[in-house]
């Protein structure tokens, strides 16, 4: 295992996160790799549409690219968890970065195959490295103390964040100057150049290896089949409705721009998402907080639904732009809590796997927004379509509190609990209260 981080402070900051041992470069490197995926959506369809010329091979191309790797997310992730980084990440780089590269070559001109562009993009999203699963995996290895694992998976959010707004303006830049499948091939040349370091960090070197014979998600001492399958299950299903909202906001943005004849206005609301989830994220991670992770997960998702519902009801594009960016303030802190959530809930040996279903929830929730709006925007007022992608995301998170029912029944039983021989005693658990403080913790 690495070595154990520093001596956390009393109020653990940033700046110690990143001067833990490794930790700075291996998150240097991880970043770099995720660069890639920051530009290879809008560089690929960019490349396709003026090698085809057409808008919907485009369009089809980049389905097929983004199902294969979102669905095929856990299965990559799994094998990591089976043969470690060191093993498993380096194949899945070099042939997504070679796939690239050949997709490059073929979009570099026109007249290329439609047929031919869709098989690429099927393989080369099968093959995508979950540079950014494996990352919050070794940020687990890293932060022995949770308190600075929560600042590590909100740094780690709030700059991935930053990637995906970076990623598009490079490519911009790149297109004024050279063919969009450059675009693509820097893409091919991010991840093979981040995966390779990322490899080559000692924090990758010391993570332990999970045996080949043991199973994915392995079983609880109390013999349970799996130790934290309820609780994975409830913060998948959040992290698919914040996807939901996520996907639907950004055709309600144009929609709505579209509608007051000011396309370009568009960009300010998603910028206003974008920095507020990077401002709520780094203010989320340096706060200490006492209220359990599950009861965060469902305040976050109710918070982030009801500014979505008040967006809905913005008489102008500026109130519009001042309650997404309100909303956004709760986009990085669930989903870091999401992780965090998805990180306690497995075994050592399956946390790439988790992180990677919060992932691909994410990702398919988003897309799954995205479709669902689209299809109701002509029917239905755009107050009701804010409303119709708030709806699971709120639902989602009753469904979460639902979930931590016993937790909340345990917690008001031991505040009334009885006091025996001068000690006050859980009625639930008989965890025992000794001076006001609690001994043990409570079962999951």
């Amino acid at each position: 295992m690495p070595s154990p981080s520093p001596t956390p402070s009393r109020a653990p900051s940033y700046a110690t996160v990143l001067r833990t041992r490794h930790a700075s470069r291996t998150f240097g490197a991880a970043l770099l790799g995720r660069l890639s995926y920051g530009m290879v959506s809008l560089s690929l369809m960019l490349a396709v549409k003026g090698s085809t010329g057409s808008y919907s091979v485009a369009g089809a191309v980049m389905a097929l690219f983004g199902a294969t790797s979102v669905v095929l997310s856990p299965a990559r992730a799994a094998l990591i968890d089976r043969y470690g980084p060191r093993h498993a990440l380096p194949p899945m780089a070099i042939a997504y970065a070679l796939l690239l590269s050949i997709l490059a070559h073929v979009t570099w001109r026109p007249g290329a195959s439609g047929f031919l562009l869709g098989a690429l993009a099927v393989i080369a999203g099968a093959c995508a490295p979950p540079l950014g699963p494996v990352m919050r995996t070794l940020w687990s290895s890293l932060m022995p103390d949770r308190e600075l694992l929560q600042r590590a998976y909100s740094l780690d959010g709030v700059a991935e964040e930053l990637l995906f707004v970076t990623g598009p303006l490079l490519v911009g830049l790149l297109v004024k100057f050279t063919e969009p499948a450059a675009g693509v091939a820097v893409s091919a040349a991010l991840v093979l150049v981040g995966a390779s370091a990322l490899v080559a960090s000692p924090a990758v070197h010391r993570t332990v290896v999970r045996a080949p014979a043991t199973k994915p998600l392995p079983a609880a001492p109390s013999g349970k089949r799996l130790p934290g399958l309820a609780g994975l299950r409830h913060v998948v299903a959040v992290a698919a409705g914040v996807g939901l909202c996520l996907g639907a906001l950004d055709l309600l943005a144009v929609a709505v721009t579209d509608r007051q004849g000011q396309d370009a206005a568009a960009a300010w609301v998603l910028a206003a998402l974008s920095a507020g989830s990077a401002v709520g994220g780094l203010a989320y991670g340096a706060v200490s907080w006492r209220a359990s992770s599950r009861l965060r997960l469902a305040a976050l998702a109710v918070a982030l639904g009801l500014s979505l519902l008040a967006a809905g009801l913005s008489p102008n594009l500026y109130v519009l732009v001042g309650t997404v960016a309100v909303a956004g303030l709760f986009v990085a802190p669930a989903l870091t809590t999401a992780y965090l959530i998805a990180d306690e809930s497995v075994g050592a040996g399956s946390r790439t796997q988790a992180g990677a279903w919060v992932n691909t929830a994410v990702n398919a929730g988003s897309s799954g927004g995205t479709a669902v709006v689209g299809l109701v925007l002509g029917h239905l007022p755009l107050a009701a379509c804010f409303a119709l992608a708030a709806a699971p995301v709120l639902l989602c998170a009753a469904f979460t509190v639902d979930g931590t029912g016993e937790l909340v029944r345990r917690w008001r039983d031991g505040l009334l609990g009885r006091v025996v021989g001068g000690r006050r005693c859980d009625r639930a658990d008989g965890v025992q209260w000794v001076g006001g403080r609690r001994r043990g913790r409570y079962l999951r």
